[in-house]
């Protein structure tokens, strides 16, 4: 009986689809949660890579969504360039999966018509049949499957319908044959193609010549790449292109008319329509709503305002829980371990640091929450198509709404997803912006200063003072950055061809609760990962800077610290002469004496963080921001917060001596509250309180943010621009608002 040899080499297969094809879905459930996700080599476009469980292996590649294999985005060139096999080190797919809209057909098959000319072995997913038959739309999948020469399987994946046959395809082990190309192009074009694929014989596989020379024939962006690879290639693209421009044929045009012109009646003998073009669908009839003219915008703006106020509200008994928690740990470890600063570095530096990443994550999670139901009920997509109105009066199209709306969880996030913008001018206005949004980094600070100091009352018994207050800051940073795009495109970038925007608006459907949470745990994973590195070693180095160089007493306060311990010594003698062990005379003594203990303590701490580098830090910086009325406890604060804006708050809980409180303590908002100045008057007012928040709106205190502004643009240029404009915005803000109350007599 012959030894079943077991297959070594795992399959690679590569899952493509437009945007808001279900794709995503598809691959988690494909894989799991057995998925690694990074970025590509060279480039920072997401590298989603996962396991498909069983035997033989197989893995699979969730590449970018994209509209066609005609790269102008960094999105679209990845997606190319791994079928292709161009990237370094890795072939193409074994197998590709084209993941099909069924109530899109036409839209959707042409990118299959690209994939099918890879030569690649490949099949169509046809998803979202449900939907397509909703919209009275029924699709022939034999005839379809007859009409492209490839296998074609019916899916639902918002249901788990059809994955399992989709899986046991990928596992055969004969593979579909490679379709041929179905459609023509026009004779002009076609005459040239033979003596242009001729000159990659030896450098392309034979099946991706004619696709790319078709791709080069048309984008610039494809033919620089052979510049240098291939000189004689590059000069023949550039002499057919003056060839075809001398007969005048609209060469540019001709692989979409040429596809389209298949397409069409391919789709028009598969597809039977049950209802009348004209007839409403249920997303139209929503639509007539969501997106009309006025009451859209509105809406929205509604929306935002029910967002941020959960967000501020209903994370509170969590975050309650989280940092009783935090605090409780702090007792424990402080009354374990012996007293000294390497205790003090433990509780006040590392428990609160981690406490300070874990006590807002609440907040993030609702934040996410919220942004993936915009996203799986398809209303994310409606807010792009809202607010291009407005997007286009500052010169950017609605497409860039996707990002600054993620950015509002984080602007790293954001600024990454403003790589799918094809306008090179669109993308860096963007990345420009992105950071303007209010991003959830600074939900703390917001949280802490509004809570301190702005009133709690309700308005028509319905919203908070503090809920406005909150959605007023995210307001802010809104309208900013479109102020800010529309200075940088008239003034900066007012020179290139103006972009147009064109999104699809998938159908409504019903949120999948168990996709959104997996995108909240692994965004907030990535976020916490990434913010929690930061902050916690910057709470060392704060707590580092807030305690060295160990300035000595002066004799004043070191008489009083005598004082005090000799005092409290004569009363536990005497309480021990009434028969009371020391034991319980210490405890008894510390109970009656812990005001004054208190008191001397802060003065001891403020006295040595004053001397502290961070004390010198924040005196050199007081001339500065003292006009904005920050004294140098914030200024110091805000130096710290530039590694991340978050960080003021651990800061400001060292600076004040309350290492393990977080935005919500109470006792660090005693504490703000009860500072004052040499004359007496408070340190925080209300004034100051709205200042320093309007400084955290538009100040770029992140310099994560500012790394992967250099990666995405290949330059310090652009981000020193963004640093320093934002730095000027809020300061110049903060000053207005600070120097403008007190002319009111606002204090």
């Amino acid at each position: 009986m012959a030894e079943t040899v077991p297959l070594q080499i795992v399959r690679r297969v590569a899952l493509v689809g437009n945007p808001n094809v279900g794709k995503t879905t598809v691959f988690n459930l494909l894989t799991g949660m057995r998925q690694k996700v990074g970025n590509y080599p060279g480039v920072t476009v997401e590298r989603k890579v996962g396991r498909l469980a069983g035997e033989p292996p197989v893995d699979i590649i969730d590449l970018p969504g994209t509209y066609s294999l005609s790269p102008k985005s960094a999105d679209e060139r990845i997606a190319y360039d791994v079928l292709m096999g161009h990237l370094e080190g890795e072939t193409s797919p074994d197998l590709v999966v084209c993941v099909v809209d069924a109530s899109n057909l036409e839209r959707n098959l042409y990118l299959v018509s690209q994939v099918m000319d890879t030569g690649l072995p490949c099949l169509v997913a046809l998803n979202m049949t449900d939907a397509a038959e909703e919209a009275g739309l029924h699709v022939d999948v034999a005839k379809l499957e007859q009409e492209l020469g490839v296998p074609v399987l019916p899916l639902v994946a918002s249901r788990n319908e059809g994955i399992g046959k989709l899986k046991y395809r990928m596992r055969q082990e004969s593979l579909p044959e490679p379709a041929r190309p179905r459609w023509d192009i026009m004779p002009v074009v076609e005459e040239g193609l033979p003596f242009l694929t001729d000159h990659l014989d030896g450098i392309l596989p034979e099946h991706g010549r004619r696709i790319e020379v078709l791709q080069c024939l048309t984008n610039d962006a494809m033919l620089d790449h052979w510049a240098r690879r291939l000189p004689a290639f590059h000069a023949a693209i550039l002499a057919e292109r003056e060839r075809l421009e001398g007969l005048r044929a609209p060469y540019q045009q001709a692989e979409i008319m040429g596809r389209y012109n298949w397409i069409s009646p391919v789709v028009a003998r598969v597809v039977q329509r049950s209802k009348a073009d004209t007839e409403l669908t249920v997303s139209d009839r929503i639509d007539a709503v969501l997106t009309h003219r006025f009451a859209g915008p509105v809406l929205f703006a509604l929306l935002l305002l029910l967002i941020f106020q959960a967000v501020f509200t209903w994370a509170t008994p969590a975050m309650d829980w989280i940092e009783a928690g935090v605090v409780s740990l702090g007792d424990v470890v402080r009354g374990a371990a012996p007293s000294g600063m390497l205790t003090d570095l433990l509780v006040d530096g590392v428990i609160a640091g981690v406490g300070n990443v874990a006590v807002f994550l609440p907040q993030i999670l609702l934040l996410f929450f919220f942004l993936g139901l915009m996203e799986d009920t398809g209303y994310m997509a409606r807010s792009a198509f809202i607010m291009d109105r407005i997007m286009s009066k500052v010169g950017l199209s609605g497409g860039s709404v996707v990002p600054l709306l993620s950015s509002f969880a984080c602007a790293i996030p954001g600024i990454m997803a403003a790589r799918t913008l094809a306008n090179p001018r669109d993308r860096l206005i963007t990345i420009m912006v992105a950071p303007l949004m209010s991003c959830s980094a600074r939900l703390p600070v917001y949280t802490l200063f509004i809570a301190a100091f702005l009133p709690t009352g309700t308005i028509l018994g319905i919203l908070t003072w503090q809920g406005v207050a909150m959605f007023s800051m995210y307001l802010l940073g809104t309208v900013m950055a479109f102020v800010a795009a529309f200075v940088l495109r008239r003034f900066v970038f007012n020179k290139g061809d103006s972009s147009f925007f064109a999104m699809e608006l998938p159908p409504y459907r019903m949120p999948r609760f168990r996709q959104i949470l997996w995108r909240m745990v692994d965004r907030s994973k990535a976020f916490v990962v990434r913010a929690g590195k930061i902050i916690f070693g910057m709470s060392i180095i704060l707590w580092v800077a807030a305690t060295f160089p160990r300035a000595e007493l002066t004799p004043e306060l070191a008489q009083e610290a005598r004082i005090l311990e000799v005092r409290k010594a004569e009363r536990v003698e005497g309480l021990k002469a009434t028969g009371m062990s020391t034991e319980e005379a210490a405890l008894l003594i510390d109970e009656q004496f812990a005001e004054e203990d208190t008191a001397l303590d802060a003065r001891i701490a403020s006295f040595r963080i004053e001397r502290s580098v961070i004390g010198w830090m924040g005196h050199a910086l007081e001339p500065v921001m003292r006009p904005l009325g920050f004294d140098w406890k914030i200024s110091a604060g805000i130096i710290s917060a530039f590694a991340a804006r978050e960080v003021i708050i651990s800061a400001l809980a060292t600076l004040y001596s309350v290492g393990d409180a977080d935005e919500d303590s109470p006792l660090l908002r005693e504490q703000l509250k009860a500072d004052t100045y040499e004359d007496g008057s408070p340190v925080y007012t209300p004034l100051v309180a709205v200042s320093l928040l309007v400084f955290f709106v538009l100040a770029l205190q992140c310099m994560s943010t500012l790394a992967i502004a250099r990666r995405e643009t290949n330059s310090w240029k652009w981000p020193a621009v963004m640093w320093l404009y934002m730095t000027g915005l809020a300061y110049l803000f903060s000053l207005v608002i600070y120097q403008g109350g007190q002319a009111l007599g606002w204090g």
